[in-house]
């Protein structure tokens, strides 16, 4: 049965133009539907599939004649007269060059402000996972039966081992949101605490790993590949420290 929440907020929270009070609630509604997030995830391929399909037809060029025609000649603007105008005219430039790299690069933030910001919404995430029902989407210890769920379910690769070994053992997978992002998570296990491990794409260059807590929860960070991970748990910082070795080994 199709969700309510489907038909009445996923598409404005997709597009951003929901009110803070709607996207809250849409997002309260996300921690028990996993129908909502699979729709999330359908809608995120859908949106990349579009982005490169070629759905455009050239204008005619009696068309463009006729546009052309239509439009009045602009009135000329009159040139800079004084070496101070175009001083003004290079520093409003730089600024606005400086504004749109600060809003897209992360690193010009600071790297440890954006992942530490991002990481508060993992936190919150792995708090959700541990409602009753919610921790996996797909259970099972064995890696290629994972890998394969998630195959059409995110548009990225990322390798699946369990570590059981080591003492992590592997018990399943599912599909979260974190901050309008959809997220692959990892879940494994050791005698006495849950770790989730969530793993999105990234363009950002490698990066040594940064730990933080929150709540009580402890969390580390790292980018390989282009894939970033940021596993959580209430376990001590060094057993989060092991599995991310394990991980970049």
């Amino acid at each position: 049965m199709r969700c309510d929440f489907a038909d009445s907020l996923l598409h404005g929270y997709f597009d951003g133009e929901l009110t803070d009070t709607s996207a809250a609630e849409f997002e309260r509604h996300l921690q028990h539907c996993v129908h909502c997030a699979v729709e999330l995830v359908d809608l995120d391929l859908l949106s990349a599939q579009l982005q490169v399909a070629q759905l455009y037809e050239a204008a005619p060029a009696s068309l463009r004649k006729k546009i052309r025609t239509s439009l009045r000649p602009a009135a000329p603007s009159p040139a800079p007269s004084s070496l101070l105008s175009w001083r003004w005219l290079a520093a409003a430039a730089l600024l606005l060059v400086a504004f749109v790299v600060w809003r897209v690069i992360p690193a010009f933030h600071g790297e440890e402000d954006y992942q530490a910001r991002f990481a508060t919404g993992i936190v919150d995430a792995h708090l959700r996972s541990l409602l009753p029902g919610q921790i996996t989407n797909v259970n099972s210890n064995d890696p290629q039966t994972v890998r394969a769920w998630f195959e059409g379910k995110v548009k990225f690769v990322f390798l699946v081992r369990d570590f059981a070994d080591y003492g992590f053992s592997l018990r399943g997978g599912r599909v979260d949101v974190v901050q309008g992002r959809t997220v692959a998570a990892l879940v494994y296990a050791d005698r006495e605490h849950l770790f989730n491990v969530f793993v999105w794409p990234t363009r950002q260059q490698d990066a040594y790993p940064l730990t933080g807590s929150r709540q009580g929860y402890q969390w580390i960070d790292w980018r390989k590949g282009k894939i970033e991970f940021c596993a959580v748990s209430d376990a001590p910082t060094s057993d989060l420290q092991q599995l991310q070795r394990l991980f970049t080994n």
